[in-house]
């Protein structure tokens, strides 16, 4: 231990009460949730502390020294919760959560927006209500790509009106990818063990690989998607965003069900992995660490297919994107007016945006919420349901079960991403290749875990299954994990 950490433990012990005892400490940068979990039961910390050490790391590495940016609000009702937390699996951790999901209490819902400051919601997201149920505290919100990256093809991941721009703490030039950019480049920075993302396509498993984390997209609809700001029901879905996989289950196992139980040393033994030779890239350093990893995995008795032919993904893209613009401005449309306050529609959005120019768009317009506002008559929608149909049908039953059942394969697996671009307000995101299209528009899960690094920014590793495969996803994503190690700090290089 550094002499610096010897004074920041002792100063934090001197500063707990006499009952606590010495054996109370704060936990280590980048502690687990299971780490922190197993200080609490053990008695070595409290949850007070854990709060006070999440809000220093935010103080120190968010707000001063590299300035990540990633968090956007705290929850002024931390420290009281902390003292007063419900008994459960998540007693006493605390975790963040992405700016789209609602909370009823002091902080702001907005997705980023100056739109939405001023009416706050009036009940919890289900799926906050479950981690407060658990016993989590709800440290604060992050930032995220402002309406969670729909409202212009030129938009700047990371970037919103309320709360600027998140930085990659790799390497601080560089994107932390969107939308859950935040909540990404929080987990990574060690702000807090966890926090919750969402996403449409690749608005998790882009921004946890980029920032070289764990995330998960679980198949639609297993968490409630009620009390999220949305884009299109068919899609969207909330997930864990953690450092290790068992994280992630923790978290699943409180916000939908129990996938613990599964997480063997062993799970990839006789496994059969189908490569999507398709969704891979052609970047040679990724494909390089990826070839390493289908070595790993073959040593841990994995079957690998190679390659796997993943069909109609295209064209299901195609489809999905056609709906989704018809979909945003429906469910939008309902969200808002049920919300209340000033602004009641998309077009009533559209034109706040429009008289608040020079703070809402002062890097790129809002052309994607100008396009869905034209795409309300009855014939249009009419259209929509038939491509969404589709495109669930050829992304899904199609294509990922058919690649999966044509050679009795448990997961697809490809690499999640190529090198994220550097950060270029002016022109926007540089969009790299990202691996989320088919599991997004099936609905299907996805898991990214850590696989390497080229030139100092993270690469992902991808495994997609059928519907509800999450634990099968998880156990062998976790058994990867245990095999690669691959996680490491950031060294939020300004280069």
């Amino acid at each position: 231990m550094t002499r610096r950490r010897l004074l920041q433990t002792a100063a934090a012990a001197a500063a707990l009460p006499a009952s606590c005892g010495k054996k109370h400490l704060p936990p280590p940068p980048y502690a687990t949730l299971a780490d922190m979990d197993s200080m609490l039961r053990s008695g070595q910390t409290s949850p007070l502390l854990l709060v006070e050490h999440c809000l220093e790391r935010i103080a120190q590495i968010d707000k001063s020294g590299p300035r990540v940016n990633a968090i956007l609000e705290l929850n002024p009702a931390a420290r009281p919760l902390a003292d007063s937390t419900s008994p459960g699996p998540l007693h006493g951790l605390p975790i963040l959560l992405k700016d789209n999901i609602e909370t009823a209490d002091a902080m702001q819902t907005t997705a980023g927006s100056l739109a939405l400051r001023n009416l706050k919601p009036k009940v919890d997201a289900p799926l906050v209500t479950r981690l407060r149920s658990a016993g989590a505290i709800i440290l604060g919100k992050t930032n995220l790509s402002e309406w969670a990256n729909i409202r212009s093809p030129n938009s700047t991941s990371g970037w919103s009106a309320r709360g600027g721009l998140t930085r990659n703490p790799h390497r601080l030039t560089h994107s932390a990818s969107g939308s859950s950019s935040g909540s990404a480049a929080a987990v990574a920075a060690g702000l807090a063990p966890a926090a919750i993302g969402t996403e449409t396509n690749g608005s998790i498993v882009s921004p946890a690989s980029a920032c070289g984390i764990v995330g998960f997209k679980p198949t639609v609809g297993l968490v409630s998607g009620a009390g999220i700001i949305p884009i299109t029901h068919w899609q969207d879905t909330a997930g864990p965003m953690t450092l290790t996989v068992k994280d992630a289950a923790l978290l699943m196992q409180v916000l939908a069900k129990d996938f613990t139980a599964e997480l063997r040393p062993d799970a990839l033994k006789g496994a059969r992995l189908g490569v999507i030779r398709g969704q891979c890239g052609k970047h040679p350093q990724v494909l390089a660490l990826f070839e390493t990893a289908l070595q790993k995995l073959r040593e841990a008795g994995a079957i690998i297919i190679d390659p796997v032919k993943l069909p109609n993904m295209r064209e299901a893209g195609a489809l999905s994107w056609k709906a989704m613009l018809i979909e945003l401005r429906t469910d939008l449309n309902a969200y808002l007016e049920q919300r209340g306050g000033d602004v009641r529609s998309l077009a009533e959005l559209i034109a706040f945006n429009e008289q608040h120019r020079e703070t809402e768009m002062p890097h790129f317009a809002q052309e994607f919420f100008e396009q869905a506002e034209k795409l309300g008559t009855p014939d249009i929608i009419a259209a929509g349901v038939a491509a969404r149909e589709n495109a669930r049908l050829l992304a899904g039953p199609e294509g990922i079960d058919a690649a999966l059942q044509s050679h009795q394969l448990d997961a697809l697996i490809c690499p999640t991403n190529d090198p994220v671009g550097r950060i270029d307000l002016a022109h926007g995101d540089t969009n790299e290749r990202v691996a989320s299209t088919p599991a997004a528009v099936a609905g299907y899960p996805h898991l990214t875990i850590p696989l390497g690094f080229v030139d100092a920014l993270p690469i992902g590793f991808s495994f997609m299954g059928a519907a509800h495969a999450d634990s099968r996803i998880l156990a062998l994503g976790h058994a990867f994990e245990e095999v690669t190690k691959a996680r490491r700090a950031p060294q939020f290089r300004e280069q």
